[in-house]
């Protein structure tokens, strides 16, 4: 049926009958939609959309006239009419901004203004005259589809606003009106019409407080109707879009900023509804208002002359001081605001789920925590603009904490994330006196209230707040003292997440305040971490595995800080003398009978024994050394003589059992270890070398003879960390790993591009060290070996794993230039020059593996600059001849890219490569060059293109980061890198 509906609408000259079939296509879609067949459906969206888009815009001279004239006919196809010029507005100017050109949009809006005059005296004629709620509904709903962009004399110099304006009352249209009025409010035009947008506000808002009073909001929209509420949401836009645009005009006379605060005390009343997406659009706002406030204080501008200041506001001062002075009050609600509703950082564990119970947080919420970074970004701002309310506010908020007036688990958690977001925005000595009242409190409350779910809550609160200010515990011993005292309290309490979060906390401490860890302090008998060593089995006792191995890794921080080495080895000696003992009993069970490692829980004890090794040489360092020589050669016996061993005697699918994946897990951590002490030998890499050669043939060895599911990646990377820290030193073992290694792992990974996926990247990590490091290695290789690496390389940047193809276009870009530094500079490229050059171009020009953009011109610059200094042809002089290198890459890529964009002309194509040759020495150019082809391109032209623009972002971002880095607060001390903090 809808196809002899499509003909008459289609081919019928006949306005009446046209509105007819429309009624019987709408018909169908409202009740028989989903009766019809997928095809039938698609062709109808289809239809709807192409006329839309395509056939009445060519006809809007003639259609629009007869679609007004005809609507005046009655007020059914009135409506009918209202409802196609709204989907003509929003099919061509909302939905298809992906599909059409700017130009073309803009040519469309044209072509539409000079006919918008009958739209808008309809629109204004039925409103005017019209009874049918309907009709107004379905006029209002049209006007709001065309606001944003028609001219702006109908809507300011026409009586469009005081007709909006009286419809605003009536409930049954207030949402529609509000939603045109917010249109209108997010419209820019200078000064030109800001008599009219006042007259609008200041209307407005005397309307506005007859309907709905400022304070009672957020019980209006707890209590409200879905109409009611949306109304609310829709203020919420209203006020936010006005603000942004026109909040300065409003500032000009006492009357306007009377109403102004008002709207303020509004916007204020709006947040605190619950609802997420509400409480974001006035989140946004508030964020950007308070910036521009806290940059404008910062700047400080100079004193302004009488005449220029705000009447009515003491102009004894500058006009930034005068705006503060306007916005004080809605400033120390707007911070009571942020404190009463802070979203929850990421470093708390403890939540509370949907059934009121405290609980461990299972997953991480990226909405809340986006939501966070931008309450804390505001709230930081608002404390600079008065650190004395900000800090009166909070310790008043706290005091009802205490004594039960304001208690609830809920009151308690977002004072404290917010307290905790404001680190580093005060003076110290401030900070320090608003600390001393904070902690002093919070332990207090901690001791008088009862119940396992209160302490929770109060211990992840007490934890949170004192992980965000080193500064404090650094410059207070007594308080860092009893903090981590009561860490330790916590590490004993059995309520899921608090001993997480103890031990969590506790690391984040030790990394800010080491160094007092280990400095006897006034009052004591010995340094803390002495004290600590002493109870040690006590404090742990408790404690998970992978807890235990975090307070490892916290006590390896303080002993790395204590600069006597004869203290330092036997703090470590104390510190590893519990795992130690087990690792001894162990290996002497294991050394009368092997079947002692086929004990599952031994295997499990020798698992944790080497992981709580790793935690301390990840904070140690090279002071690691006694401790990883110790059990070393241990270490490499369980390894390759019984691990192995035992995983040989399974057989080819004994790597996919259990048993032996634990096995397994022995290796890995035994790898990662190693790595882990080379890699933080920074100081002294001597001393990791001497554990180079017994590990040639246990693990090297092993990992060649055994079978491809049993090989450990981490073998990869481990000999990619020596050779990245012993550089050249390694270039007599290179042909040692590269036979053990090359061959059987790139059979493994070159059969598709997802099996053995951590292999992948390890294995090109290790292939850059090589060609890093150890030149001269890859040129000793015979010429199929090296044509094998080549090959590897081209696939690895093919891959669409980001870091697999980014790590070999490194390593390409490496290779490159050590050949060229080399003697056989002219051999080299004239075997891979041109394969190398069209690889690249096939990927940078496929579109999918843009983020490789910033490589893949740095190599195509090197290829090309490259040909001057070769002394050789590239080309084949017996078939052909070219006056010079440049000329023969010239010709060569030009028809290599004729071929890739047959859509392109050759002069189009002649000029790219010619750009490219001319710009071939200046980087930023030649980079230009070839974003500005590619982008122009077909293949490019209707897809995201950020990635092409990624140094350009990251520079942006550093520049953000500078600007943050100089707001004290913006980026919290506790995530300072160590250097940056005093310990």
């Amino acid at each position: 049926m809808w196809l002899q509906v499509v003909h008459i609408l289609q081919n019928s000259q006949n306005l009446n009958t046209k509105f007819f079939a429309l009624q019987v296509l709408e018909s169908v879609i409202k009740y028989r939609w989903n009766a019809l067949p997928v095809e039938q459906r698609d062709g109808i969206k289809n239809y709807i959309s192409d006329v839309l888009k395509h056939e009445w815009p060519a006809r809007w001279t003639s259609f629009i006239p007869d679609l007004v004239a005809a609507a005046k006919s009655s007020e059914t196809i009135c409506e009918n009419c209202m409802a196609i010029l709204k989907l003509l507005s929003e099919e061509i100017f909302d939905f298809s901004r992906g599909e059409m050109t700017q130009q073309k949009i803009k040519e469309l809006k044209s072509s539409l203004n000079s006919e918008f005059r009958l739209i808008h005296e309809l629109c204004l004629y039925v409103l005017s005259a019209t009874q049918s709620s309907e009709l107004i509904r379905a006029t209002l709903a049209t006007l709001h589809a065309f606001l944003s962009w028609i001219p702006v004399g109908f809507i300011f110099e026409s009586p469009l606003l005081e007709t909006l304006l009286k419809f605003f009352p009536m409930a049954a249209y207030r949402n529609l009106t509000l939603q045109c009025l917010t249109e209108v409010a997010a419209l820019q035009f200078g000064d030109f019409y800001n008599v009219q947008y006042v007259k609008m506000y200041t209307f407005f808002m005397l309307q506005l407080q007859a309907i709905l009073p400022p304070g009672t909001i957020p019980n209006a929209y707890a209590n409200g109707s879905n109409e009611e509420q949306a109304f609310i949401q829709n203020l919420a836009l209203f006020f936010t879009a006005f603000f942004k645009n026109h909040i300065r005009i409003l500032e000009a006379s006492a009357e306007n900023r009377a109403a102004l605060l008002v709207g303020l005390e509004y916007l204020i009343g709006i947040s605190y509804v619950d609802d997420t997406e509400v409480f974001k659009v006035c989140l946004d706002y508030w964020n950007v208002f308070v910036l521009e406030l806290f940059e404008a204080h910062n700047q400080m501008e100079p004193a302004i002359p009488a005449a220029q200041m705000i009447p009515g506001v003491d102009g004894t001062g500058t006009a930034v001081h005068q705006r503060r002075q306007l916005y004080a009050s809605p400033l120390s609600k707007l911070r009571m605001l942020m404190i009463c509703r802070m979203a929850k950082p990421e470093e708390v564990l403890i939540v509370e789920d949907e059934n009121g119970n405290i609980v461990r947080e299972t997953m991480k919420d990226n909405d809340v925590l986006v939501q966070y970074k931008i309450m804390r970004e505001t709230l930081i701002y608002l404390s600079h603009l008065d650190h004395e309310d900000t800090e009166q506010q909070m310790l008043k908020k706290l005091t009802k904490q205490l004594n039960g007036e304001d208690w609830s688990w809920n009151n308690l958690n977002t004072l404290c994330w917010a307290i905790g977001s404001i680190s580093g925005s005060m003076v110290e000595e401030q900070e320090n006196r608003f600390l001393v009242m904070v902690i002093r409190d919070l332990l207090n409350l901690c001791e008088i209230t009862k119940g396992k779910d209160n302490k929770a809550v109060i211990a992840s609160n007490i934890m949170y707040v004192v992980g965000q200010y080193p500064r404090f515990l650094r410059a207070h011993w007594k308080f860092l003292k009893t903090v981590v005292n009561k860490l330790f309290e916590f590490m004993h309490e059995m309520h899921p997440g608090v001993q997480d979060m103890a031990c969590d906390t506790f690391l984040k401490i030790v990394q800010k305040c080491k160094r007092k860890f280990v400095t006897q302090q006034v009052g004591e008998n010995e340094p803390f971490v002495s004290e600590l060593l002493t109870n040690l089995a006590t404090t742990i006792l408790d404690l998970e595995p992978h807890q235990i191995h975090t307070f490892y890794e916290s006590v390896g921080h303080m002993i790395q800080a204590e600069s006597d080495n004869t203290k330092r080895d036997e703090y470590l000696k104390r510190l590893m003398s519990l795992p130690n003992q087990k690792w001894a009993e162990i290996i002497g069970q294991a050394g009368q009978s092997i079947d002692i490692l086929k004990n599952q829980d031994v295997i499990r004890s020798v698992l944790n024994i080497l992981q709580t090794n790793t935690s301390v040489a990840t904070s140690l360092g090279p002071h690691f050394f006694p401790q990883i020589s110790l059990i070393f050669l241990d270490m490499l016996t369980v390894y390759s003589e019984l691990v192995s061993s035992t995983i040989a005697e399974g057989g080819p699918y004994a790597s996919k059992s259990s048993f032996v994946k634990l096995l397994r897990s022995i290796k890995r951590e035994t790898l990662k270890l190693i790595e882990t002490f080379v890699d933080k030998a920074e100081d002294l890499p001597h001393l990791g070398k001497q554990f180079v050669p017994p590990m040639m043939d246990p693990i090297l060895g092993d990992y060649a003879r055994n079978v491809p599911d049993a090989r450990e990646s981490e073998v990869l990377s481990l000999f990619a960390t020596i050779i990245n820290k012993y550089k050249a030193e390694m270039l007599d073992d290179v042909p040692r790993i590269f036979e053990a290694v090359f061959q059987c792992t790139l059979e493994m990974i070159t059969k598709n591009f997802e099996d053995y996926p951590e292999h992948r990247l390890k294995f090109f990590s290790l292939l850059r060290a090589i060609g890093t490091h150890c030149f001269k290695a890859l040129i000793q290789l015979s010429s199929q070996q090296l044509k094998l690496v080549i090959d590897s390389i081209n696939w690895a940047f093919r891959h669409t794993e980001r870091n697999i193809a980014e790590t070999g276009l490194s390593l390409l870009l490496e290779i490159l230039k050590n050949f060229q530094a080399s003697e056989f500079t002219n051999q080299f490229y004239k075997t891979y020059f041109l394969t190398i050059e069209q690889e690249i171009f096939a990927v940078l020009t496929d579109s999918f593996h843009k983020p490789g953009f910033k490589l893949h011109v740095l190599v195509l610059q090197h290829l090309f600059c490259v040909v001057d200094g070769l002394t050789e042809p590239l080309w084949d002089a017996s078939t052909v001849s070219y006056p010079s290198n440049a000329m023969f890459v010239r010709d060569y890529t030009i028809k290599l890219l004729g071929a890739s964009f047959p859509n392109m002309t050759a002069a189009e194509v002649t000029k790219f490569v010619d750009g490219l040759l001319g710009s071939r020495h200046d980087l930023p150019s030649f980079k230009n060059h070839i974003r500005d082809f590619l982008v122009q391109s077909k293949e490019f032209s209707a897809q995201d293109n950020k990635d092409l623009y990624a140094e350009e972002a990251a520079v942006q971002r550093e520049k953000e980061r500078q600007r943050m880095l100089a707001i004290p607060g913006l980026i919290a001390p506790s995530e300072l890198q160590d250097e940056m903090v005093d310990s």
